[in-house]
């Protein structure tokens, strides 16, 4: 899968550095995927959901923080959409970032 934008996570980890291990494990993971559907995802993040509107939400570290990506399965294409603690996702409405 291509991945836009890495620097977003970077940029995160940078001030969270407890996250910068997980995060790598995680983008080398999508990195590498041919993900045709939710169920693929599932199969490599047992912790993923779909909130609708092509929206991920990913679990990262224990559910400390979360990862919200858009996905286009026909162009294989990431795209980050949200990265923040789990209070901070809870005050953002993920269907629509």
């Amino acid at each position: 899968m291509v991945i836009l934008i890495k620097r977003t996570l970077q940029e995160f980890a940078a001030k969270h550095s407890d996250i910068t291990e997980p995060l790598n494990n995680w983008y080398v993971i999508a990195k590498k995927a041919q993900w045709k559907n939710f169920t693929e995802i599932k199969e490599a993040f047992n912790s993923v959901d779909t909130v609708g509107n092509d929206r991920f939400v990913f679990n990262i570290k224990g559910n400390k923080y979360r990862l919200v990506v858009l996905i286009h399965f026909d162009i294989r294409t990431i795209y980050i959409r949200f990265i923040g603690t789990h209070a901070e996702y809870d005050k953002i409405n993920c269907k629509t970032i």
